[in-house]
């Protein structure tokens, strides 16, 4: 899934952009209005996050092109105006949310995940949103980004849908690091032992009755990760 990130803070921007290729999302930044519709037009984002303050266009006037050719990708504004009357503007013009600055990650992880939520359930094909995984005790549903066990719910990042999809689909056979980077991080993405470990380590927190001793997630020493 791609987001395009139209901020021209480079410090938000960049902020942003490593926020979410940490959650699996692969992305594309514009420094400004005119370079956001460029990169539109280039990339066919799935998810649209937009700086209302920007240069040569703003977010508002971007809106309205991107909603002249797509009306249904998400866009969510992010803005310093709070004024009711700002998001009032924005949601009119065909946002699907906004977001006032300062924001937390936590706040941006979440408005993402919902709006990706919606997208996925309305692009899924009836197969695709019927999918669940069943593991030990605990379904999952990947077009919902989410998980339970019994009546617990669980919030599952992209890309950790997109482990528990690899080793669910091999379940029972050793899957490699390599080919989990690949799949679960990209080609392009440079691998290191530490970023998978830690990852797998926060996703066997979520998911497991005692991440000590996972019975969901098994680690072969020296090879990678089994779905016992």
């Amino acid at each position: 899934m791609k987001i395009l990130i139209a901020e021209d803070d480079r410090y938000i921007g960049e902020g942003l952009r490593s926020l979410l290729e940490s959650e699996g999302y692969a992305t594309a930044l514009a420094r400004d209005g005119e370079e956001a519709l460029a990169l539109f037009a280039q990339t066919a984002p799935d998810v649209v996050l937009l700086d209302v303050m920007m240069t040569k266009r703003d977010g508002y006037a971007v809106c309205r092109e991107i909603r002249k050719i797509d009306n249904e990708v998400p866009v969510i504004f992010i803005s310093a105006k709070s004024e009711e009357i700002d998001r009032v503007l924005g949601l009119e013009l065909g946002a699907d949310d906004y977001i006032v600055k300062p924001f937390g990650t936590r706040e941006v992880v979440a408005r993402i995940r919902a709006v990706t939520r919606r997208h996925l359930a309305r692009k899924a094909s009836p197969d695709v949103h019927a999918e669940v995984l069943h593991f030990d005790g605990m379904d999952v549903y990947p077009a919902e980004l989410r998980a339970c066990r019994g009546t617990r719910q669980i919030d599952l990042s992209l890309r950790d849908v997109k482990i528990l999809q690899l080793l669910h689909h091999n379940r029972g056979k050793v899957v490699d690091r390599d080919t989990i980077f690949n799949v679960c991080w990209g080609r392009d993405y440079l691998p290191s032992s530490r970023t998978l470990d830690q990852h797998i380590s926060k996703l066997r927190k979520l998911i497991e009755v005692d991440a000590k001793a996972p019975e969901i997630i098994a680690t072969v020493h020296g090879v990678g990760y089994r779905c016992p």
